[in-house]
């Protein structure tokens, strides 16, 4: 089992002055504690569990171009975009353009979007959920289609109509970024998985409620003629036992997980200087995980 590292905090002690340095030392601690995925929230307000919208939070895609241009292995995402937040055409130029940067190391995380206090704070439509759906599904296949080169146009859904998908540069992962879709949505979210995802992510909420949903995927992988060994499955742990430094807490939660073709683990360091976090506790994190396989 793999173990990325989500960094959704921007409240260094320092200030914002501190974040740029803060952040390309914890790139750099992330590659040297051997860590797969690097990701970060994609909010323009900052969340309620970490201080609510007076805290500082910063924009996805720039912070993670600026990661790429501090780092030269780890995979780059966020986890997860809102349908929402930018038109699909746009979006899907925007991860193009960070995994050209980065030498292919850019994913596509994305999902239905949740937060209407930000949408309607920042002026963004809101839609109803079910639609939000569908514009992610539309999303999706716009995204698909952008990366095909042989597909420049048009697109005719019912939410986006593009009259040409051309994207040039064309990115350099191959076939095309991996598309993460967030969420564990039985019905919509998991069935997009298996349609159109890459990877999965799910919340480490138990074994048992993981296995429930790894279920759901493999019976919508089946309706969909879906090889559900090709869907890169990981879940983002949130436990007490991280945020403490207790590694053998840890490595107890997350022991039933390794059985469940789980790829990678995803922790968020609770705090806004990632970097020393990064080196005291996922480093060994990394190497103790790596004995589980």
């Amino acid at each position: 089992m793999r173990v990325g590292v989500h960094i959704n905090r921007f409240d260094h002690p320092a200030g914002a002055p501190a974040l740029g340095a803060e952040l390309a030392a914890s790139g750099r601690a992330a590659e040297a504690a051997g860590v797969s995925w690097l990701s970060v929230m994609d909010h323009y307000f900052q969340m309620e569990f970490n201080g609510g919208a007076e805290d500082p939070m910063l924009e996805a895609y720039t912070t993670l171009a600026f990661l790429a241009a501090h780092t030269e292995t780890v995979r780059l995402g966020a986890l997860v975009t809102g349908v929402t937040y930018r038109h699909p055409g746009l979006l899907a130029k925007i991860a193009t353009t960070l995994d050209v940067l980065s030498g292919g190391r850019a994913a596509l995380g994305i999902g239905a979007a949740w937060y209407d206090r930000e949408h309607e704070g920042l002026g963004v439509p809101f839609p109803p959920l079910a639609e939000r759906f569908e514009r992610l599904e539309e999303a999706l296949r716009i995204c698909l289609q952008m990366w095909d080169p042989a597909a420049n146009g048009p697109f005719e859904g019912t939410h986006y109509r593009l009259a040409e998908t051309r994207c040039v540069p064309a990115p350099v992962s191959s076939p095309h970024p991996e598309i993460m879709i967030g969420g564990g949505g039985e019905k919509k979210t998991l069935r997009l998985v298996a349609r159109h995802g890459d990877a999965c992510n799910l919340f480490a909420t138990s074994p048992q409620e993981v296995t429930h949903k790894l279920d759901v995927l493999r019976r919508h992988c089946d309706a969909e003629g879906r090889d559900y060994d090709e869907i890169r499955r990981t879940i983002t742990y949130s436990g007490e036992a991280a945020d403490e430094g207790d590694l053998d807490a840890f490595l107890h939660d997350i022991s039933g997980y390794a059985k469940l073709g789980i790829d990678t683990v995803i922790l968020a360091p609770s705090t806004g200087a990632p970097a020393q976090w990064i080196e005291r506790f996922t480093a060994p994190a990394v190497r103790r995980l790596a004995d589980l396989d």
